[in-house]
């Protein structure tokens, strides 16, 4: 069986009770997934599994045959951050840096959800374009813990992200028109 993690195939041939997490960090050698409580209630170890979001400590690698893994070394590197990794640069959102990772992860899949229109607890109107409230960005990162508790920066490098991707889509309708 072979998983594809950050668009390089790596065979899995291991114990099959082998967490995601742990094929991850040991067999892959990609350790900016951090294993937090290992029960699923930190968000640390969040990646996204073919675009959606999951804890890999709950996951077990051969559950993924096939699948697309991508991990926060996936996201960008040194000299060539994404545009939210930058943003929690800016906004100071990562105070220990422990649990970035997994926010970082979590914050790239909430905007894809936010862009595809999945509602979530607190969404007021399902029918509006996509701009959430700072409420909403919250309940959707909700399963992401920072003990340092950097929770509005976090928050503000979020929506700088979400903002810039509106406006630069405002503007790339007016010249369309």
């Amino acid at each position: 069986m072979s998983i594809s993690v950050n668009g390089e195939p790596h065979p899995f041939t291991g114990d099959p009770r082998t967490s995601l997490l742990d094929f991850l960090r040991r067999d892959c050698g990609l350790t900016g997934t951090k294993k937090g409580c290992d029960h699923g209630q930190c968000g640390a170890c969040t990646v996204l599994v073919n675009g959606e979001r999951i804890n890999s400590c709950l996951s077990l690698a051969v559950m993924h045959d096939g699948h697309e893994v991508t991990t926060i070394e996936g996201f960008g590197a040194p000299g060539n951050l994404s545009p939210l990794q930058e943003a929690m640069v800016r906004h100071d959102g990562y105070q220990c840096g422990y649990c970035t990772p997994g926010q970082i992860c979590s914050a790239n899949a909430l905007i894809d959800e936010i862009k595809a229109g999945w509602p979530s607890f607190v969404s007021e109107d399902l029918e509006a374009a996509p701009a959430p409230s700072d409420a909403e960005i919250r309940e959707r990162m909700s399963g992401n813990l920072c003990r340092c508790g950097a929770y509005a920066n976090i928050l503000a490098a979020i929506r700088e992200v979400i903002d810039d991707q509106a406006e630069e889509a405002a503007q790339s309708r007016e010249q369309a028109a």
